[in-house]
């Protein structure tokens, strides 16, 4: 291999079969003609209904009880400021318990689907865009996706292409080995294709729409997947059959379990997504019904439609030249369901898989640029045609990232007025009203907020342990009761340490948005990067500096000793981001920490795509030339 990329023959695409692809107008609203129609779910609105009214009533209740206590001298400006903190961060604390909270009813009312009608079959297309990602991982997924597909023999004609954006040249030639190989193991099976684009223009949107235009007229829909996703042919099929047996629907998302992390940070995300994963999932399903939402990976969407209604727009601008749509799949989700086609999600479909990020710092690094692109929408709320649950869907994805600056003013503002006679900032004119005479906040008041806040965000994980038999994620598949229970009380603990620095570091994200500077779009490290202690010391700077400033300040007897698990895990952050990406499977004794049925009992979609990937990776060791 030279690592020179020779053009694109014939023999590694499909004949052409283009498909128009309109840009969208975000000023008019636009119907798609063909669109079938929607049919509500039967009491859809009582299922809102059972999300929002909790969860207003809750937050209206909360925020009284603090206002009164903030009150006994009046209110000045910046109390009502601090009020309505408090009641923003704290109803989509609520939001979130009312959803699991639905989600376990539902959970309790599902019943098995019925299997007796036969949809008709369609010609699926496999999508996976890659950009500068490890051949070895990417074919061996696709090899074992494809394997099972031909082994399970289902009506539908699934194919498969991996839609390269890859720049350099030589990991470009691994690529084409790559993909000679998984042809190779695949002399009977589904067909599978390989294209790259010499530039890859608008990203991974481009991507799609790049194969949409050329050879979307030939396939009734597309499964669009990640480098990282795995997906069973079960999955893959019920995706298919789903489609097929609603004409409405213009996307189906399913909801992907993640795996593939041994790591202690990527162990956390797993097992908690295991525990509560299911819940959240079922109730968000409950009440989004036809205007759900796209997480642009492991979801099946109706071609036709997709290229009809979904055309990317540029960004609004006051310039005149707006730039690229960065978080694409929220967007494409609002666009297809104002046309008039449905967006699902269905979350009991089993078999659906990606990777979480195995570090801290590549959770970060992940979150700033997802951290732009949902920033974006606060631009795109006012867009013509939204359906109000898509606006939603735009709007909280912004307000996640929003919310960590909002806890960031709180806890200074706790941490400056919070020990009473003692604090930080004293007033010297019961007269001035820029001044006003702040109550003491260490006492009663003090203990109750943080324990009800703690209280609500820990509600999900209990009520998704507690429900574990509804699920099917019973403790023997978890490693038994005390191994379940050690992996609970370890995610927990994990989670309440680690929760201060993301809230650091997306207080980070967002200035950066808001003062310019563009996130890097440099590719993932899916398995984790290698960070030394300087590396590590300088991205947690800002944590180290105000948890030991906290610190000093409970030293000296003017900040809230409540504030103590915070100060700890900010004062400590460059400690437990070295100790995120530490591989638990080195030991024995913490192999099983936090393991999910995945880990202890692997279903064959995932032992298959294992040997698979050092498979290829052997074989792409022995044709790739050393550095």
């Amino acid at each position: 291999m030279d690592g020179v990329t020779a053009p694109l023959s014939t023999a590694d695409v499909p004949p052409e079969a283009p498909l128009a692809q309109p840009v969208q107008a975000l000023d008019r609203a636009e119907y798609d003609a063909s669109a079938p129609g929607i049919v509500a779910a039967a009491q859809i609105w009582a299922w809102r209904a059972a999300i929002f009214l909790p969860a207003l009533g809750t937050t209206a209740w909360m925020t009284g009880t603090f206002a009164r206590w903030r009150a006994d001298d009046g209110f000045a400006w910046l109390e009502w400021v601090l009020v309505g903190l408090v009641a923003l961060t704290f109803f989509w604390i609520c939001l979130a318990v009312s959803t699991a909270t639905v989600g376990l009813v539902r959970l309790a009312m599902q019943r098995p689907a019925a299997t007796d009608a036969q949809p008709d079959a369609l010609r699926v297309a496999l999508l996976v865009p890659i950009y500068h990602e490890d051949p070895a991982e990417v074919f061996g997924n696709a090899a074992a996706m494809m394997r099972a597909l031909a082994e399970a023999g289902k009506a539908h004609a699934f194919e498969l292409f991996i839609l390269s954006d890859t720049q350099e040249p030589r990991l470009a030639g691994i690529e084409r080995a790559a993909f000679a190989a998984l042809r190779a193991t695949l002399p009977n099976g589904p067909p599978v294709w390989y294209r790259r684009r010499a530039r890859n223009t608008e990203k991974k949107s481009g991507n799609i729409a790049d194969w949409t235009r050329r050879w979307g007229g030939a396939y009734d829909a597309m499964v669009v997947l990640d480098a990282d996703s795995l997906m069973s042919a079960e999955a893959l099929t019920r995706l298919a059959d789903e489609m097929a047996a609603d004409p409405s629907a213009g996307l189906i998302q399913s909801a992907p379990a993640l795996i593939g992390s041994n790591t202690l940070f990527g162990r956390v995300q797993q097992f908690s997504s295991a525990i509560c994963g299911a819940l959240l999932a079922h109730g968000l399903a409950s009440w989004t019904d036809s205007e759900g939402n796209y997480w642009g990976h492991n979801a099946i969407l109706r071609t036709r439609a997709f290229a009809a209604c979904a055309g990317l727009p540029a960004m609004p601008s006051l310039r005149g030249k707006g730039g690229l749509i960065l978080s694409h799949d929220f967007v494409e989700a609002g666009l297809l369901r104002r046309a008039g086609w449905a967006v699902r999600f269905l979350p009991e479909i089993k078999g659906s898989y990606e990777e979480p990020p195995a570090t801290l710092i590549d959770f970060a690094l992940r979150d700033r640029r997802w951290c732009h692109g949902n920033l974006q929408h606060l631009m795109l709320l006012g867009t013509r045609g939204f359906h109000a649950v898509s606006r939603f869907h735009l709007l909280n994805g912004a307000v996640s990232y929003l919310l960590s600056p909002i806890w960031f003013i709180l806890l200074v503002i706790w941490a400056l007025l919070g020990n009473g006679d003692n604090s930080v900032i004293r007033y010297f004119s019961d007269d001035n009203p820029l001044y006003p005479e702040w109550p003491e906040m260490s006492g009663v008041s003090s203990l109750l907020i943080l324990v009800f806040m703690y209280g609500m965000l820990l509600a999900p994980k209990v009520m998704g342990a507690a429900s574990l038999w509804m699920t099917g994620m019973t403790p023997a598949r978890l490693g038994g009761w005390a191994q379940f229970a050690l992996s609970f009380v370890l995610e927990v603990a994990a989670s309440i340490l680690f929760a201060p620095i993301m809230m650091v570091q997306q207080l980070v994200a967002v200035l950066r948005c808001l003062t310019g500077v563009q996130p890097s779009w440099a590719p993932q490290a899916r398995k984790g990067g290698s960070y030394g202690l300087w590396t590590v010391a300088k991205f947690h700077a800002l944590e180290t500096v105000s948890g030991w400033l906290l610190m000093l300040g409970m030293g000296l007897g003017v900040v809230s000793l409540w504030l103590l698990p915070i100060a700890i895990s900010l004062a400590f952050a460059v400690p437990l981001s070295l100790a995120s990406g530490i591989d638990l499977t080195r030991w024995r004794i913490t192999r099983r920490w936090m393991a999910t049925p995945e880990i202890l009992d692997a279903p064959r979609i995932i032992r298959l795509a294992r040997r698979s990937r050092a498979q290829f990776r052997a074989m792409l060791d022995q044709v790739t030339p050393a550095e």
